[in-house]
């Protein structure tokens, strides 16, 4: 063989191997970036937990404010008035700034995954509030799908009553933000 025809077989044998270096490592790279199904509905519960220790941590924060704001406060015989816990008020601005669009209060559908007929289920079982789908248990939420029929066991429900409790509580933001990375089951 003469220089020239080495040189082009040496040339063509290290194209050769970077290709196929490449197609393995591409198929290597794919199939281990991707998580088993048992994985992704761990990540979510996780996730879903998160959120919900979020919003409880929220919560304490809220309710601890009082203490560590204002001074003790004292009747004329001298012992401290008792604490009044004052309900959450709905501000529909706040909502609407947060969401860009009208939020009625207690409006189920404003819940990631229930929608007008849900809504219904709900209503139906005497869930009309934010409040009431916060204090349901998930098996409670799952009864009333179930009681809709074969067409609504699809759904699930573990998030619902947290974000629930978040509306309820009107951490909007935190909720828009957990709804848009949780946007129609996309995780």
């Amino acid at each position: 063989m003469d220089l020239e025809s080495s040189t082009i077989w040496y040339w063509g044998v290290l194209a050769i191997t970077g290709i196929i270096s490449g197609i393995l490592g591409y198929f290597f790279g794919k199939s281990s970036s991707h998580s088993s199904p048992e994985k992704s509905m761990e990540l979510n519960s996780l996730e879903i937990a998160n959120a919900k220790l979020k919003s409880d941590l929220e919560t304490c924060r809220k309710r601890l404010e009082p203490f560590t704001t204002k001074t003790k406060e004292f009747t004329i015989d001298d012992h401290p008035e008792p604490l009044k816990k004052e309900p959450f008020l709905f501000d529909a601005k706040e909502a609407k700034a947060v969401f860009g669009k009208t939020i009625k209060e207690n409006d189920l559908k404003l819940i990631e995954g229930i929608g007008p007929k849900i809504e219904g289920l709900f209503h139906n079982f005497g869930i009309k509030t934010w409040k009431t789908l916060a204090e349901s248990s998930t098996d409670k939420c799952q009864e009333v799908l179930d009681s809709g029929g074969k067409r609504y066991r699809v759904h699930d429900p573990a998030s619902w009553p947290m974000q629930a409790k978040m509306a309820y509580e009107g951490h909007w933001e935190q909720l828009f933000e957990w709804q848009e990375k949780h946007r129609a089951g996309k995780y």
